[in-house]
């Protein structure tokens, strides 16, 4: 009940009008055609335990017993509910043409049918008031509350299938917001925890290049721990993140490594969830490259005004087979749960492997 009073608004006054309607028909016919006022007070009679029949079983009924573990608890309900309101009903009809003019009169010639004797025939102007046959009462008063209560009940079913799918859905949307967030922070750590060892490695080697390498970090980081935390952000953004890392790795590489890269130049800025692609390129940079046998990287990207087509590929060295038959890299596993997530439909992953090359192939529509 407290749903029913404290929801939406345009409901209850639905539910207002049809009563303003329902009420106010009688009073327009029994002025324009002078309706006797006892069939009056039985259409109000009637109505008001049409009503009472309605939100008994929509409000208390339906959400007490029907949707609980025992349902016959609701049919017994519904049993004795319209069997009182039956009684209730006939009463009043009984009461309310108790004293119409002629009544005893019509109860006399019903009395000498069912005797056997003469009927004497009423007058032509002689007029008779009486209540409808119990058995025509009884039909009316059986089909007017199953289909009340019908209607209620289906009514009040479909309000709850609305509501657990309304239901559905925030818990879906809150269960993908803490997959995302839980994903996210596992690629961070990773990726840092990576370039701390690649910076660890260029300080005995290169002070200048150690510190444009710390430098470029701290961008990096400032991408991940603000920029990224802020929902979708700018494909420029992430662009200018991956270049911010190629360089960062290039400073390690080595002339037996061939390094292609190919970002648009011109291109839509698209909103984008952070940290997309970066992944298949630190998987890149982490298992395809050798120091002592030549290797090759890569990186593509070609966008239009809806949709982004990244590819990257990198050579097959044996360390990379070595650690292929242990376990598979974290980041490249997280990107592919965060692309069903993110886009389901809508994105196309295609993972290449043969003895020399490792190919990703990534579109995504955005339309």
């Amino acid at each position: 009940m407290k749903n029913f009073f404290t929801g939406n608004k345009i409901k209850i006054l639905l539910h207002l009008l049809a009563w303003a309607i329902i009420l106010g028909i009688p009073l327009y016919f029994f002025k324009r055609w002078e309706i006797g006022k006892d069939f009056i007070w039985v259409y109000y009679v009637g109505n008001t335990i049409n009503g009472i029949i309605f939100y008994s079983n929509y409000l208390v009924l339906v959400p007490k017993f029907f949707f609980g573990s025992r349902n016959y608890k609701y049919y017994l309900s519904v049993v004795l509910l319209l069997t009182v309101l039956y009684f209730v009903s006939d009463r009043s009809n009984e009461f309310i043409f108790k004293n119409v003019p002629g009544r005893d009169r019509m109860e006399e010639l019903e009395n000498q049918k069912i005797e056997g004797k003469p009927r004497v025939l009423p007058k032509p102007d002689e007029h008779f008031g009486r209540p409808p046959l119990k058995e025509m009462h009884l039909f009316n008063f059986m089909f007017t509350s199953l289909f009340l209560i019908f209607f209620s009940l289906g009514m009040r079913v479909l309000e709850r299938h609305s509501q657990t799918e309304k239901l559905q859905k925030e818990l879906e949307k809150e269960k993908l917001n803490s997959e995302l967030a839980f994903l996210k922070n596992q690629i961070s750590p990773h990726f840092f925890f990576n370039t701390l060892n690649n910076i660890y490695s260029l300080i005995s080697i290169n002070a200048e290049d150690s510190q444009m390498a710390v430098l470029k970090l701290s961008k990096m980081m400032r991408y991940l721990l603000y920029d990224s935390e802020h929902g979708n952000i700018k494909l420029s953004n992430e662009i200018d993140f991956m270049a911010n890392y190629i360089d960062l790795m290039k400073l390690r590489m080595t002339d037996k490594i061939s390094l292609n890269i190919a970002f648009p130049e011109k291109y839509t800025d698209l909103n984008i969830p952070p940290l997309i692609f970066i992944p298949f390129i630190e998987n890149a940079f982490k298992h395809g490259i050798s120091h002592r046998e030549k290797s090759f990287i890569d990186i593509s990207m070609t966008t239009d005004k809806d949709s982004i087509l990244f590819r990257c590929a990198n050579s097959v060295t044996k360390a990379r087979e070595e650690i292929e038959s242990g376990q598979s890299g974290i980041g490249l596993e997280n990107v592919t749960k965060r692309l069903n997530l993110l886009f389901p439909d809508k994105h196309d992953l295609k993972i290449n492997k043969s003895d020399k090359e490792f190919e990703v192939v990534l579109q995504i529509n955005f339309a």
